[in-house]
């Protein structure tokens, strides 16, 4: 990947909804070249899709919170193929430390949560967890 690449993904990272037109024009190079690197990247798994991200005005009464999961051995690639499994849950992450895991959760309801939480929890692997909900975006 090079520098007109990373540039590109940059872009689509903003937004992937801008017209290869435009991507062109602020790249300075062709629609076709454009359009030539983003169909290599999707082929070879670097963009691995394109997703819509609402602004919390979508959603404003959503719970969201992130669960810090602690993985015995080495059964983390497992855990997060189970995580995977879950709707609710936005973000995987991985980490060091204390925990192994961290998983960003958001649902309608306290009840909802209270399930995924508990769904979350009887994952065979998981030794422990700690959540924190969410209260506000500052940035």
């Amino acid at each position: 990947m090079d520098e007109l690449d990373q540039k590109l993904l940059a872009l689509l990272r903003a937004d992937a909804r801008q017209p290869v037109s435009s991507l062109a024009a602020t790249l300075k190079v062709s629609r076709a070249t454009v359009r030539t690197r983003t169909e290599r990247m999707v082929e070879n798994g670097t963009i691995q899709g394109f997703t819509v991200t609402l602004g919390s005005s979508a959603r404003p009464n959503n719970i969201r919170a992130v669960t810090m999961i602690e993985v015995e051995g080495q059964g983390a690639d497992k855990v997060i193929k189970r995580l995977h499994g879950f709707p609710e849950v936005s973000r995987i992450n991985t980490t060091n430390g204390r925990w192994d895991i961290v998983a960003e959760i958001e649902v309608a309801t306290l009840e909802e949560f209270d399930q995924v939480l508990r769904r979350i929890r009887e994952i065979s692997g998981i030794s422990s967890t700690e959540t924190s909900i969410l209260l506000s975006r500052r940035k």
